[in-house]
């Protein structure tokens, strides 16, 4: 069979150009003498290129040379030039299965594979791949006022706008299905570009739409090689990918799109300079337009939804669901465990059950995207743990946004907020997050935000700019963070806030601990711990911690703030200081701070958070003390009449008698229980000493053991009182956390804080006397 095009040969193309010159003609003239609508034909005939076999003979003829002279390898048969202008009559069914066929391996080697971050070598995407879902009400484009967003609980903040509960999610291939125009949005690394090489793959192998021939295009390739011939052609660049899987058939290509069997996909339209977006998006309209048939799918980071695209459904990849999260790690952990499938499934287990620790639901926040749930399998891979420095895991996955994941995928940005460097960067970012932080702001307007981005480029740079030129540099930098790093986010019109608040709460400690000289440093210092009580604050002094190089002045600023907590009111004083008595009397003496948050816990007003009371295994004395609390509390109810519960009063008290080791306090026990009537022998009686007797005797046995063991003493905190408790307990369970948050702090200062938690002022003072 004879080939469909024809190139020209060395010496063919230097005759071709004499007599070009000799018409003294520019290529547009040429193209119009063979009406053809571009000259890129004609910049691929005189570069050697392969030509359509009957273009090039037009070109020949008007140059009035010989064609077979021309051409490299020119074909034996004479065809008459009709013949090329009568495509073949194709039975399109057929003509979808041979395409696919043609190109199958094509789109194996294009779409089949990721190139993980950090992995040395490829993995199928079949391996790895879970199915995304689709909002299909964009959260940025709904109007919401601030207030609706105050006051709201952290652990979902991350989730707001995002569908978690409120909007509907659908299957990303029920989207596509639904609507034949489609762009996909969504932030950087959910996994767009993922969805589009999966859903090539899936047409390859007649998984879905099986009547389709998968076209799958990178938009920043397409961009650079039109930038170079000049000419934005979509039908000009997939017929050279056709070439490229030995379709040189011209017609095939306007056969498939005509009768609308294509599925073509877009990615990356944010990822084409600026220069070029209007060119590219003007040849996407077109297209679309001109084969309206045929199905097409566009990517483009959410903040990038300017670039619209007329008859384009626009809807966002939804974060992942529990589901999917362990989906994801399960297959994970299968592909790139070394050893076994079984070995990668029980490490899929383990991850996901420390993911669900309430110590961990930070990281359960953040890994809701691809991008950084391979990140956090891949640290966990490593360590069998997830990091006890956050702040070491939030650098890796910064660094990954601010530039590693766009040089990954090869992809150059427009210079954007005055070509800052990678610090500056962190130091505005570090700016807003701290400004914003401070005033309790999780969500701000875009123009206060802008206003902070234009007091950093004021002060940055020495070029003197008016309100307006700064408004503008102001904006376009707001913009270039949301859609080259994901950073800040649009969560409604107008309405910005940190992606994850984890990165504002990381931003706002880095600012912390950059400060640049000793007075700074002791202002920020003094600054934070002012926001001791403040639960809103707790991860910022776990970060600052593990940031700081040496945190020793910051443990130390934040026991003084917390002792002054309580240093004023003698009540509390004195209950402080029943606990520290009752602490001296454990004869094996756990740390004493230890024993003093047990008997501060045991009084119950208020509560103090379990794991620092049971920060060690109970002392016998202890024991017995929880026992005989507990026998008191259920003493006290009021449920006299009730056999089954004084029964169980009864026995607890003999299963007490047991364990007491005291000879007074068992005796005093001991006469106590011989008091207790037998229910089974005379009801009547029994409920007789019920009505005139129980309470006296119930008031006996809490002296009895207040007397005996010192507790059980009636405290009567005010409401206030209770309140100033509940944040000295809860600031000193901050200052334990910060201890074993794995930061830098010297033995001595350690052992000295351990040693004085939860002691009363008047000891403080004797202490340092000492």
């Amino acid at each position: 069979m004879v080939k469909r095009s024809l190139q020209a040969s060395l010496k063919g193309i230097q005759e071709a150009k004499k007599a070009f010159v000799r018409k003294g003609w520019t290529q547009d003239n040429l193209a119009g003498e063979i009406n053809i609508k571009t000259r890129q034909p004609i910049w691929r005939f005189f570069s050697g290129r392969p030509v359509e076999r009957h273009t090039f003979i037009e070109i020949c003829t008007v140059l009035e040379l010989n064609w077979r002279e021309i051409a490299t390898h020119p074909p034996a048969e004479f065809l008459d030039r009709e013949e090329f202008r009568q495509p073949p009559v194709w039975d399109i069914d057929t003509l979808v299965q041979q395409v696919r066929s043609q190109r199958f391996e094509k789109i194996q080697d294009q779409c089949g594979i990721l190139q993980l971050l950090d992995i040395s070598h490829p993995v199928a995407i079949d391996d790895i791949y879970i199915d995304v879902n689709i909002l299909e009400d964009i959260p940025s484009f709904q109007y919401l006022e601030i207030t609706e967003l105050q006051n709201l609980d952290p652990k979902k903040f991350d989730r707001v706008g995002l569908g978690e509960v409120s909007q509907k999610q659908i299957p990303g291939k029920r989207a596509v299905e639904t609507y034949s125009k489609l762009r996909v949005l969504g932030k950087p690394g959910v996994g767009k570009t993922t969805f589009l090489q999966h859903l090539a793959i899936q047409c390859n192998q007649g998984a879905f739409a099986v009547n389709q021939v998968p076209i799958f295009i990178t938009l920043r390739n397409f961009a650079q090689e039109c930038k170079v011939t000049n000419e934005f052609s979509l039908l000009n660049y997939i017929r050279q990918e056709f070439i490229t899987s030995g379709i040189s058939d011209t017609s095939v290509i306007e056969t498939l799109l005509n009768a609308g069997r294509v599925l073509l996909l877009l990615d990356g339209m944010d990822e084409v300079l600026n220069q070029q977006s209007n060119a590219v998006l003007s040849e996407i309209r077109s297209f679309s337009d001109k084969y309206h048939k045929n199905q097409l799918v566009a990517t483009c980071r959410t903040a990038a939804q300017r670039l619209r695209l007329r008859g384009f459904t626009d809807v966002e990849i939804a974060p992942f669901t529990s589901e999917q999260i362990e989906a994801f790690a399960q297959k994970w952990f299968v592909a790139f465990t070394k050893t076994n499938t079984e070995d990668g499934q029980a490490q899929s287990v383990e991850f996901i059950q420390k993911l669900d620790l309430d110590e961990n639901w930070q990281f359960r926040q953040l890994i809701v995207t691809p991008l950084f749930l391979h990140l956090a399998c891949w640290v966990f891979h490593g360590q069998e743990k997830f990091p006890t420095k956050r702040t070491d895991f939030y650098k890796q996955g910064l660094d990954l946004l601010l530039g590693k994941w766009d040089e990954a995928k090869g992809v150059e940005r427009d210079e954007v907020y005055r070509g800052f460097l990678l610090p500056q960067k962190f130091k505005l970012l570090s700016q807003i997050a701290a400004a914003t932080f401070e005033h309790g702001q999780y969500f701000f307007e875009q123009r206060v935000v802008e206003q902070y981005i234009g007091d950093y480029i004021q002060n940055l740079t020495s070029v003197s700019m008016d309100a307006d030129e700064l408004q503008i540099e102001s904006e376009a930098a707001l913009k270039a963070i949301e859609a080259q790093h994901g950073l800040l986010a649009e969560r409604a019109r107008g309405i910005f806030s940190f992606s994850y608040l984890a990165f504002q709460e990381y931003f706002t400690a880095r600012k912390i601990v950059a400060s640049h000289n000793l007075q700074a440093f002791e202002q920020a210092m003094g600054g934070l711990v002012s926001h001791i009580t403040d639960p809103h604050w707790r991860e910022i002094f776990l970060l600052t911690a593990t940031m700081l190089r040496s945190a020793d002045s910051l443990v130390q600023l934040m026991k003084q703030k917390i002792d002054a907590l309580v240093a004023q009111d003698p009540y509390i004083q004195e209950f402080l200081t029943w606990a520290s008595q009752k602490s001296r009397t454990i004869p094996s003496q756990p740390k004493g701070a230890t024993v003093r948050a047990f008997y501060l816990a045991l009084s119950r007003t208020p509560r103090v958070a379990p794991h620092f009371v049971l920060a060690s295994s109970l002392d016998q004395g202890m024991f017995l003390d929880a026992a005989l609390d507990n026998l008191l509390l259920e003493c006290a109810i009021d449920e006299s009449q009730d056999f089954a519960h004084f029964h169980a009063c009864g026995d607890a008290l003999s299963n007490i008698l047991g364990i007491v080791l005291d000879v007074g306090l068992s005796k005093s026990l001991q006469q106590l229980s011989d008091q207790l009537p037998n229910s089974h022998k005379n009801q009547a009686r029994f409920r007789l000493w019920l009505q005139t007797s129980y309470a006296a005797w119930a008031e006996q046995l809490r002296t009895t053991v207040m007397n005996y063991r010192n507790i059980n003493h009636q405290w009567q905190f005010s409401p206030e009182q209770q309140q100033i408790l509940q944040r000295y307990y809860d600031a000193n369970q901050l200052l334990l956390d910060c201890l074993h948050s794995n930061c830098e702090v010297t033995a001595a200062i350690r052992q000295e804080i351990e040693a004085t938690l939860l002691l009363p002022q008047k000891e403080l003072e004797d202490r340092e006397w000492q």
